[in-house]
């Protein structure tokens, strides 16, 4: 037996209840400088598509998957 997720119901027009609205997703380039919030100053050394990037942050080297909550170009 197939189980399907609830359907959505839709709001009404002046509920104050609003859906969350999703941040666009930054896009990094090879030597971007940026910072993380766990991890500090780095820079950007490949970029694996829309779905990760590698950081270099001096002591190490991170693969970071998207979404970047706690990174920030610089």
């Amino acid at each position: 037996m197939a189980t399907h997720p609830p359907a959505r119901r839709r709001r009404p027009p002046n509920s104050p209840f609003t859906d969350p609205v999703l941040a666009p997703i930054q896009e990094y380039s090879v030597d971007d400088r940026v910072s993380h919030d766990s991890f500090g100053l780095g820079r950007v050394v490949s970029v694996q598509g829309d779905t990760a990037v590698v950081v270099d942050f001096g002591s190490r080297t991170v693969r970071i998957p998207t979404p970047f909550p706690k990174l920030h170009k610089l």
